[in-house]
């Protein structure tokens, strides 16, 4: 490389950018949801200031109260076991309604950041694949590899994730993460005859991509992945075996991954 793009370290300050675009984007996204349910969301899986939603529907049962949470209504009067009337069951109800409704959208938005960053990566890794040369031996069995753990990975996301029964969201999301690698490796095989991958411009479009994906698999790794279920998961410090073992399991995948960038 020659010119300005010689005299400074571009591919991590481009990974940079894309970072602060997917958490611009997570934020507003966030903030969104917040708007749209009228809920502060808290690490702990809390309501308002991380109180839990058994708290929340408690002091609703225990102070009656119309608003909270967004939510506003006059309560009905509701007949319990025993007969007597309770005006707040009704409310209840409604509290865990927009707490569920609002932990879908949490939980979607993020799985959608990550499936965006897979399937970002996985059209710039079939690209490469279409246009390779003397290395396709060494590279294709890897991405395979590689392509296989990414969709175990998405798959144990998406399955934690509530959907409506009969949704067609899931299968449309499984489907594109599964035909993006395809459809890049036709077009670089469309490509192949007029690519020269050792031309200047080629150099600058696939640094540029490449940066783009490093910054956003960094960010959906770190904050989507680790953080949501390490650091701001409440359960999972109930069972110190199955921590143990998800960090082992995190920890070996790593190392797995750092191998195979020795041949990719």
């Amino acid at each position: 490389m020659t010119g300005g793009w010689a005299e400074y370290a571009w591919p991590p300050a481009i990974a940079l950018v894309s970072i602060m675009l997917i958490f611009l984007v997570d934020v507003i996204a966030e903030r969104y949801a917040e708007a749209k349910f009228g809920a502060t969301h808290g690490h702990g899986g809390g309501l308002e200031n991380g109180r839990t939603e058994a708290e929340v529907a408690g002091e609703a049962t225990s102070s009656k109260v119309t608003s909270m949470a967004g939510f506003s209504q006059e309560p009905k009067e509701v007949s319990n076991e025993n007969g007597k009337s309770d005006a707040s069951g009704e409310y209840v109800g409604d509290v865990e309604s927009v707490y569920n409704r609002r932990e879908f959208y949490s939980q979607f938005s993020a799985f959608l950041i990550l499936e965006f960053g897979v399937i970002f990566h996985s059209v710039i890794i079939g690209l490469a694949l279409g246009v390779a040369g003397e290395e396709f031996n060494t590279l294709f069995p890897v991405l395979v590899f590689h392509q296989g753990f990414e969709g175990l990975g998405i798959g144990a996301r998406m399955s934690a994730i509530p959907f409506k029964t009969g949704s067609w969201l899931p299968w449309f999301l499984c489907l594109a993460y599964g035909l993006s690698t395809p459809i890049a490796i036709a077009i670089g095989l469309g490509l192949r005859g007029s690519y020269n991958p050792g031309s200047f411009t080629a150099n600058v479009v696939s640094g540029i991509l490449d940066s783009l994906s490093a910054g956003i698999l960094i960010y959906t790794g770190l904050v989507e992945l680790l953080a949501r279920d390490f650091l701001f998961d409440p359960k999972r410090t109930r069972d110190s075996r199955k921590l143990a073992f998800m960090l082992t399991c995190t920890i070996l995948g790593a190392g797995l991954m750092a191998l195979l960038g020795k041949w990719a």
